[in-house]
């Protein structure tokens, strides 16, 4: 295998030749770093000819931090709270992936009740992620009132995870060996009435934004990803399972109680944009429904199996854990050497590999369907430049 490397500079300098058909001279434009579509500090590229994309560059780095070697100087309970700060929009799942992959490696038991709590919150946060993705959807493409439903909607599921909480945004509740606290004593009720709420506007969203034709044609046939590339660029979550491909861990490796529930996973056939938004439409359903099978038969139990103070250790040896977050899977992979701080910690972001999706699906598109693409993919930038 050869591997060609080159700089942003030689990628960027205008062949003497160029091999436009157009007879027109090719030029380089960029989208970002500060540019609405891309909902993040994400640099874009674009290699043009006319209206034409010939290429797409992405550049990253405005918003490192460093996530992971600060990670290895902290404590396994200490760098949970630091994954709610790379995908924000499924904090509660990213806290769960690592207290997952600490406690399959410490060799922690739980209790069923922590584990019905925390499927239960996975997928109110799916639910609140494509709430909030469904919304700039339709503002990115021209359709501002989206926006207010979607932003109306989600602030009740909010509102929720505040009184368990404590927070609304960067939620830290999981952690190894359970939960922060145990649920409001308001939470199942509340929950039950959300749901009774939700499902009839979500078919609103159906009529208001899926229906119109207009947003439809900015959609199909638009930003076509096939399944072959999706593999190998390490796509995950809808993105992948828009191209055809029902790969869900979920399902796939079963964590959580997700073998006591009956879901269907939601896949496309065309892998354009159209796909990758009607998978998340379905994913709103399949969510709801997760939850109503859930929520009425948690468990008695403890909420944590070990005290806050007690000090984790992992045995010397490589662990690796996944987990199926709104935008794909989430990889943790721990190197200890049996003390209390990971010796290397990596983790595995989905929106980092589905980033790249967009320098196969949009060479040879118009500008203009660029913020389709970017929209349809749901990236949020600070998890794959961590």
């Amino acid at each position: 295998m050869t591997v060609h490397i080159s700089t942003l500079n030689d990628r960027t300098t205008v062949p003497e030749n160029s091999k436009s058909s157009l007879n027109t001279q090719e030029f380089f434009i960029n989208m970002g770093p500060q540019h609405p579509s891309t909902h993040g500090v994400l640099r874009l590229v674009l290699k043009m000819d006319g209206e034409t994309i010939r290429e797409v560059i992405p550049v990253l780095g405005y918003i490192h931090r460093s996530i992971e070697k600060i990670c290895e100087h902290n404590t396994y309970r200490q760098i949970v709270h630091l994954t709610d700060r790379m995908d924000y929009l499924s904090a509660v799942m990213n806290n769960w992936a690592v207290s997952m992959a600490v406690e399959k490696a410490a060799q922690i038991e739980l209790t069923d009740r922590i584990e019905y709590i925390r499927t239960i919150l996975a997928e109110m946060q799916r639910l609140q992620s494509h709430q909030l993705w469904w919304g700039v959807t339709g503002m990115d493409l021209g359709a501002f009132t989206p926006f207010l439903y979607g932003f109306r909607d989600r602030e009740m599921l909010t509102d929720i995870f505040e009184e368990t909480m404590g927070a609304r945004l960067t939620l830290n509740y999981i952690q190894p060996a359970g939960l922060m606290f145990d649920i409001h004593p308001d939470f199942v009720k509340k929950t039950k009435d959300y749901l009774k709420y939700f499902k009839p506007k979500l078919e609103e969203y159906e009529a208001l934004l899926s229906a119109n034709p207009i947003f439809q044609q900015r959609l199909r046939d638009v930003g076509i990803l096939d399944r072959e590339k999706a593999v190998s660029l390490g796509a995950t979550g809808p993105v992948l399972r828009a191209c055809g491909i029902p790969y869900d861990l979920r399902r796939v490796e079963p964590y959580g109680v997700y073998e006591k529930v009956s879901f269907k996973i939601a896949v496309g056939s065309v892998g354009d944009c159209w796909d990758r938004y009607s998978v998340r439409m379905e994913e709103m359903r399949q969510s709801i429904q997760i939850i109503e099978q859930l929520i009425d038969n948690i468990p008695e139990g403890k909420f944590i199996t070990k005290k806050p103070a007690a000090k984790i250790t992992i045995p010397e040896g490589r662990y690796y854990s996944q987990m199926e977050t709104a935008r794909g899977v989430l990889g943790v992979l721990i190197v200890s050497t049996g003390k209390e701080k990971p010796y290397r910690f990596h983790l595995r972001s989905p929106n980092f590999n589905n980033l790249w999706t967009i320098t196969q699906m949009a060479p040879g598109s118009r500008l203009g369907d660029l913020v389709a693409m970017v929209s349809t993919l749901d990236l949020v930038i600070p998890d794959m430049d961590r």
